[in-house]
């Protein structure tokens, strides 16, 4: 009778469930630290389940939120993203001093549901971390267009960088189209990326310093970063001058310069230019060079053409007897947070 309990005991305990994984709040930190965004709980559940082994627990995150995060984006499939915001971010400016002088910039639309989530500040480092990586991976291309869309699906499948420390993206998988799952994970709401385009050239080779490229943005009703608003535009100028490699070397030209590109900015953002010129010399409502000059700074003329003149002869750009010196304005792209996209370039 006795060796029969005494079986059964034995019995029991060989088929008995092992002690639960112990978990040192050291490794919870550490893997939180590596990976951001985890909860605690999703941590520990994460060492428990690999028994401690933190790259293990790291892929064992990855494949939960990936799960966790495609049926959320179903779930919400259906609804409307009328929210949002515009992003720019420009890498490389072009002309400037110390500078080879290449161009390169991006600006996205980012959507979601409501203002609220679109005030939050992760939306917001999301869309400009996308901007910067839309800019960055951008090839330089040649031709007369400048400003190129960018196909939104190819650049869900980009590694991600982060603008402010580009360096330590390289370090993650993530791409694009991850970050963006993941967020609609942590904020409960369908977030689409609508659109995008960018810019890249190259510098200009030496034989042409008198020539010069700049790229500017411009943004209104910035939330949380201001290279993000409801309002947008990435726009740029060309500059010919035999005097422009002494110009650019300058502070001050610099300064007045930065300043025109504001100027320029509110007047593309805020009257309704949608191209920069009339092609057949007739008056045109919506070319940007004949809208009226209010918002100039330190305004000289009555046009935009004429302030662009003017400025060119201001600042030494123009020499005398020389045909064709100046500063112009070459292309722009102009978006409002949720506009038909037909209708943008």
């Amino acid at each position: 009778m006795f060796a029969a309990r005494r079986a059964a005991v034995t019995s029991a305990r060989f088929y008995s469930t092992p002690p639960p994984v112990k978990v040192p709040a050291k490794l919870v930190n550490e893997l939180r630290k590596l990976n951001q965004g985890v909860s605690k709980r999703t941590a520990i559940d994460a060492l428990t389940a690999t028994n401690n082994d933190l790259q293990a627990a790291l892929r064992w995150v990855e494949g939960d939120r990936a799960t966790t995060g495609a049926a959320k984006v179903a779930k919400l499939a259906e609804r409307h993203a009328g929210q949002g915001l515009i992003g720019v971010q420009v890498l490389s400016p072009g002309a400037r001093p110390g500078a080879a002088g290449a161009v390169r910039a991006a600006m996205v639309e980012l959507n979601c549901e409501t203002d609220f989530v679109a005030r939050n500040e992760l939306f917001g480092k999301l869309l400009c971390d996308i901007a910067h990586t839309a800019a960055f991976l951008a090839e330089p291309t040649e031709g007369e267009k400048f400003i190129r869309r960018v196909s939104c699906e190819t650049l869900k499948e980009a590694p991600l960088l982060d603008h402010l420390d580009p360096q330590t993206s390289s370090t993650t998988r993530l791409t694009v189209g991850d970050a963006v799952r993941d967020l609609v994970t942590k904020v409960g709401e369908k977030i689409v990326l609508r659109r995008a385009v960018a810019i890249a050239r190259d510098p200009l080779p030496a034989q042409q310093r008198h020539l010069g490229l700049r790229v500017f943005p411009y943004v209104h009703g910035s939330v949380s970063f201001p290279t993000n608003g409801t309002k947008g535009t990435l726009a740029l100028l060309a500059l010919k001058s035999l005097h422009l490699p002494s110009l650019i070397t300058s502070e001050d030209f610099q300064q007045k310069l930065a300043a025109l590109q504001r100027s320029l900015g509110r007047t593309i953002v805020g009257f309704p230019a949608t191209v920069v010129r009339s092609q057949d010399g007739e008056a045109n409502d919506v070319a940007l060079y004949e809208q009226p000059s209010d918002l100039f700074m330190d305004k000289q003329g009555s046009t935009v053409e004429e302030e662009l003149r003017l400025w060119s002869q201001k600042h030494g750009l123009v020499g005398q007897g020389v045909e064709g010196d100046g500063i112009q304005v070459l292309e722009f792209a102009k978006w409002s947070m949720g506009e038909p996209v037909e209708s943008t370039p």
